[in-house]
């Protein structure tokens, strides 16, 4: 039985509680705000640190973290939960960050961020074909609208990077792979313990991104004398911000709500990279950004109508 919580938007599965909206509010800001600020400290990070190596010491640091902290409250990992962490780590890390990593090499994080802005469409294109997703008109248009919205802000790139084509095929392929990543894991035996049920994938994406960049030589590139402190620092806010807080937000929400409804982070995330740009490097917001803005808020709201009549309708 499926009910529905018409103040959160919020699907219950028997036996479980509705979120509070206060832990909502939060958990959607990490995502939206955070990694929105995470495609910048991408580019400081793997402008001196090899990508593969930078994406997986950013995930084995962080699923370490949660790891101990899971353990301390009890948590105990069995033989299941590690090979189901190695399908989705390798959809969602290997696949999904180790391209977004090493395309930030090569074109800029605003249009990485418009690539990545495909997922909610896969997520809701494989989940319908699954049975996990129910499309209408209102959430189909507000992923066409969100993809405007950030086509729109990030227009000039795409003019820019043209003769890129195949960079930026590899970066939708890599939200490629992290839908199927989030379209997989129901059907998966993860973890019930919401740190637990982080750590795991984090890990098991950090060895095989480690492995990776083993075999193609990144750790003979590295040079710890040219490592930047910039680099550094953006690695380790990717570890703390972009992993620890809010991979684990994310993990919780996609709990709670509709997959195509927590990816519409990926609308908001280049908003976020823009608006930093301005307020830390002095980047001029002009009408452009407005409307962007404007089209993504739009798509955002006919998303959450549209989840909420498919989940009315289940009742």
């Amino acid at each position: 039985m499926v009910a529905t919580n018409t103040n959160s938007l919020v699907t219950v599965s028997d036996g479980k509680r509705a979120p509070s909206r206060l832990a909502a509010v939060l958990g959607f800001f990490a995502i939206y705000v955070i990694w929105g600020s995470t495609y910048l400290a991408i580019h400081y990070a793997v402008e001196t640190i090899p990508p593969l190596i930078t994406a997986g010491t950013r995930q084995l640091t962080a699923g370490s973290i949660l790891l101990a902290i899971a353990w301390k409250r009890g948590f105990r990992p069995t033989r299941a939960h590690w090979l189901s962490g190695l399908v989705v780590g390798a959809f969602f890390f290997l696949g999904g960050h180790g391209t977004l990593h090493w395309a930030e090499k090569y074109v800029s994080s605003g249009l990485a961020a418009l690539l990545i802005a495909t997922e909610p469409m896969w997520i809701l294109l494989i989940g319908s074909g699954m049975g996990q997703e129910k499309m209408n008109w209102k959430n189909g248009l507000g992923l066409l609208m969100g993809l405007t919205g950030v086509g729109i802000l990030t227009g000039g790139d795409f003019s820019l990077h043209s003769a890129q084509t195949w960079i930026m095929l590899i970066v939708v392929a890599g939200a490629l792979s992290w839908a199927l990543g989030v379209c997989l894991t129901p059907r998966l035996r993860m973890p019930s313990e919401a740190m637990g049920r982080a750590a795991i994938p984090l890990i098991c994406g950090a060895v095989l991104l480690l492995l990776t960049a083993a075999g193609v030589g990144e750790f003979h590139d590295l040079r710890g004398g040219a490592v930047t402190l910039r680099s550094l620092l953006g690695l380790g806010y990717l570890i703390l911000f972009g992993s620890v807080i809010a991979f684990t937000a994310y993990t919780w929400l996609l709990e709670h709500y509709s997959p195509t409804l927590v990816a519409t982070h990926t609308f908001v995330n280049p908003v976020v990279a823009v608006l930093l740009g301005w307020w830390l490097a002095g980047e001029v917001v002009g009408v452009r950004v407005a409307a962007a803005t404007a089209a993504i808020l739009i798509a955002i709201l006919l998303i959450q109508q549209g989840d909420r009549r498919a989940m009315e309708s289940e009742v």
